[in-house]
């Protein structure tokens, strides 16, 4: 560890930090149907949108009637992008003619981009259009965002409001997030990424010859293998950099190129690299603040905010020291800090951003649900991957997904301060609101539909020969893979220990049922918990009102994260990555 990458660090939380109030007094103020800079221009097109669609815009929803609009939104834009993927091939925006999906790998593309997760088992620039990139991919990255966003704030809505059913419109919301907040960030963002580097084009691919010659084994169709000298390379491209932003910025997460952020035509630079990290926390830190701010509680924001940034600090500190200090097993390697390199366990890894910027962007991009990657994380040390695991069990609550991150962390303050109020001897109060039975039965039911979900598809896969097929590493390692690749899916995080081929059958079939999951079945309940929260009156604090502003209640809330995960996910790490540490600081390899 360097000093260096301290201040990267550093420098990447306190702008995180400043952006936080500006972001989220701007989309407070947009939920809330206030006056915002943009008005002039986006209220018309508003206009025009719900007199196209028929949407009364004054209608408000209650819980029940707001999530069946969002699901009948996610399955009919499902259904849209299966269809694309599946006529591709006679679809404009093809200039390499790339064949149709099958039917197993567009259904679970289909399901994994509908719910944030962007798990991407296949290779993108070999098997998708420009056109089902853009109408299809892209689409559902600004339209998933949206999902995310609108439903944090229907909960943040059920804390503030009192003796009503009524929780906002799904319609307006959404239209209003695409106009007011995802269009415009990434208008700018895209631009500032194509002045990175960053491409933006409609071109066939380019053949190019290639510097030096290489002589490579190739198996034919027959099983035999023939010696060949490559002398010419595709270069991939295409409409990159409006992907980039949004994949970023709605923490989605899944790359236009196979190597995701380690692209060069995708993360061309540092600041490009630092500016992606800072788009994926952007809307999640700034939700904090919105949260104060609607709630009229902005402390009680902040106390969230210091929560994540502890855990977030946490993770990253671990993961930076075990890149840092190198593989063990490496006797004789050079694998110190110098002037010519970074030191540390450089696998898997970009030298252009080195040890600080991958260990960080993999701790953000498992923090937030987004999946993004540049660098491999299944080439970290056996603790350095672990983090992204871990990071993804608690709930992907530090930060988090762009709603999805708030949402998820409101399950843990409800139960953090019943846990508070069995410790007092009386009924849990949060931000005036009672905290009943059937809240905590919600809220736990939340957390135990992932648990069961991520468990249940890696107990099976462990011990099927369909499952275990699709590892490279034997022992701890080939679990860490099946695991990591439930507990991304079911986190709608798309991230995934890269060694394990997941485009098979079973792998199509069960990670996308898990990130069907893994969004909808975890959003019932909390919608739930929404309308309970807002039929409830509002009750004056008294001398035994637990308070959710201060030291006190981070610290409790960070416990009951860490305490829930720890007691649901440790022994299935304890059978992985420790395992896999121990054995590597033993001198074993497997």
């Amino acid at each position: 560890m360097t000093a260096n990458g301290w201040l990267q660090i550093g420098f990447f939380l306190f702008v995180i930090f400043a952006l936080t109030k500006p972001l989220g007094v701007f989309m407070a103020r947009v939920f809330n149907r206030e006056k915002t800079f943009l008005d002039f221009a986006l209220r018309p097109i508003e206009r025009l949108i719900y007199r196209v669609t028929g949407v009364h815009e004054e209608h408000e929803m209650a819980w029940t009637e707001y999530t069946a609009a969002m699901l009948l939104f996610s399955g009919v834009s499902m259904a849209l992008l299966y269809l694309i993927e599946r006529t591709q091939k006679w679809l404009p925006f093809n200039p390499q003619g790339l064949a149709n999906v099958d039917p197993g790998l567009a259904w679970g593309t289909a399901a994994s981009f509908t719910t944030n997760t962007n798990w991407q088992s296949y290779v993108p620039e070999t098997t998708m259009s420009y056109l089902t990139q853009m109408a299809g991919l892209a689409y559902h990255n600004f339209a998933s965002a949206a999902v995310g966003i609108v439903l944090a704030i229907v909960v943040v809505r059920g804390i503030a409001r009192k003796e009503t059913d009524r929780l906002g419109n799904f319609w307006v919301d959404t239209t209003r997030c695409l106009l007011w907040v995802l269009l415009p960030l990434c208008l700018v963002g895209s631009l500032v990424l194509v002045s990175q580097g960053v491409i933006q084009n409609l071109k066939a691919y380019t053949t190019v010859a290639v510097v030096e010659p290489q002589t490579v084994q190739v198996t034919g169709a027959d099983g035999k293998t023939s010696t060949q000298t490559v002398r010419q390379q595709i270069i991939a491209q295409g409409p990159v950099a409006s992907q980039e932003v949004i994949k970023e910025l709605g923490t989605n997460g899944g790359g236009f190129f196979n190597t995701n952020s380690a692209h060069p035509f995708e993360n061309p630079t540092p600041l490009a690299n630092f500016f992606e990290l800072v788009l994926i926390f952007a809307i999640p830190s700034g939700l904090t603040y919105t949260l104060g701010r609607m709630t009229g509680s902005q402390r009680h924001g902040w106390a969230v905010w210091a929560a994540m940034t502890f855990l977030f600090l946490a993770g990253v500190t671990a993961a930076y020291w075990a890149e840092a200090r190198g593989n063990p097993q490496l006797a004789g390697t050079d694998q110190a800090v110098s002037a010519m390199q970074s030191g540390g366990n450089m696998e898997g890894k970009e030298v252009r951003f080195g040890i600080a910027n991958s260990a960080l962007f993999a701790t953000v991009t498992t923090d937030a649900s987004c999946g993004a990657v540049n660098s491999m994380h299944d080439s970290f040390t056996p603790l350095g991957g672990m983090i992204p695991l871990i990071n993804i069990m608690l709930g992907e609550v530090v930060f988090g997904g762009v709603g999805a991150g708030l949402y998820g962390m409101i399950v843990f303050v409800i139960l953090a301060v019943f846990i508070a109020g069995l410790m007092v001897g009386r009924t849990p109060e949060y931000l005036g609101k009672k905290i009943e039975s059937y809240d905590v039965k919600m809220a736990m039911l939340a957390v135990l539909i992932l648990t069961f979900t991520i468990l249940g598809f890696s107990a099976f896969a462990v011990v099927e020969p369909f499952g275990t097929a699709g590892i490279s590493n034997p022992g701890p390692h080939g679990l860490s893979q099946i695991l990591y690749a439930y507990v991304s899916s079911t986190g709608n995080n798309g991230s995934a220990f890269g060694g394990i081929n997941a485009n098979t059958l079973w792998y199509n079939t069960s990670t996308g049922v898990a990130q069907l999951l893994g969004r909808f079945f975890m959003i019932i309940p909390i919608m739930a918990i929404a309308g309970s929260l807002a039929k409830k009156k509002t009750v004056p604090e008294s001398a035994g009102t637990f308070p959710v502003t201060g030291a006190l209640f981070t610290t409790l809330l960070v416990s009951t994260i860490l305490i829930v995960g720890a007691l649901t996910f440790f022994p299935a790490l304890s059978l992985g990555p420790i395992l896999e540490h121990l054995l590597m600081m033993a001198g074993k390899a497997f």
